[in-house]
């Protein structure tokens, strides 16, 4: 009895290690990130737990987690570039790969010095995207440090700043609206030259001499799943209204009252004959999706 007891507990504990080792916790610039482009101007510190990325005028630089995810929130501690960022865009994203992929964006669009950054967000699902909304923070991003995050299950996505919502999307691929829910993503943060359309529409170009350009990255942190074939992660993180709360709807609202600069579902001239089906559903049936 005592040998099949301890031979059950065993295999009790295999199975919860198989499990829970497709799941990341925390995360280290070091261990868990490779360097993408840029060589030294990524710059990990502090035995991996922070980071900055620097541009000058002859690259940016950027990096990229080692593994690929499948849902999961993913958290970083984010300081912009100070003072004439005009042209330079910082990037903080979920993306697969291929000529169909997935890709959950927030990109940090600079500007001349004493105007506000836009925080730019889009969907990219099955290759279309397209499905920008922009907003103004309600802080400068550059004195200090503050949490951005993507809050990814296979029914919502949430963007959040300080753990305040800013975005919602629902999964409405039962009305044949592309969602991501079978490609996983690496998570990708990147400081580069995007002046043709970043800043005014383009016409505000990068002032080279005030380079070099430095954003400062720390504390990530990843509870999010790893595809394996032990595991196909579609209950993680799982619920449509996981984080949605009476409270965070509130919020949700005054932001959108408030701080949005671009909303593709307003845009009457680009879409003039017809706005997208998911746009018809969001502002009737869902006002507190954004």
């Amino acid at each position: 009895m005592a040998s099949s007891y301890a031979n059950n507990s065993i295999f009790l504990l295999l199975c919860l290690c198989l499990t829970f080792s497709t799941i990341a916790f925390g995360g280290n610039f070091n261990t868990d990130f490779n360097i993408l482009f840029g060589d030294k101007r990524a710059n990990i510190q502090d035995g991996g737990n922070c980071m900055t990325l620097t541009m000058d005028k002859y690259s940016g630089s950027g990096i990229g987690t080692k593994n690929e995810y499948l849902f999961g929130r993913f958290d970083m501690q984010i300081k912009l570039v100070p003072g004439n960022s005009a042209g330079t865009v910082t990037a903080y994203y979920l993306s697969s790969q291929g000529p169909h992929h997935d890709e959950i964006d927030m990109e940090f669009l600079g500007n001349l010095s004493g105007d506000p950054y836009i925080l730019s967000t889009n969907l990219y699902a099955n290759g279309n995207g397209g499905r920008e909304v922009q907003f103004y923070l309600w802080f400068d991003p550059t004195k200090d440090f503050h949490i951005y995050s993507i809050d990814w299950n296979p029914q919502r996505i949430i963007i959040l700043v300080d753990n305040i919502p800013i975005r919602v999307i629902h999964n409405r691929q039962n009305t044949g609206v592309a969602f991501p829910t079978r490609q996983p993503m690496k998570l990708y943060t990147t400081l580069w030259n995007g002046d043709s359309w970043a800043t005014r529409g383009g016409q505000v170009k990068i002032d080279w001499s005030k380079a070099p350009f430095t954003a400062g990255f720390r504390n990530f942190n990843a509870n999010a799943c790893i595809l394996s074939p032990s595991n196909n992660c579609l209950g993680f993180n799982d619920g449509e209204n996981k984080g949605l709360t009476g409270e965070t709807r509130k919020k949700l609202k005054e932001i959108y009252t408030k701080l949005i600069v671009y909303d593709y579902c307003r845009d009457f001239i680009r879409f003039a004959h017809g706005l997208p089906y998911e746009c018809h559903n969001r502002l009737t049936d869902h006002p507190d999706e954004y």
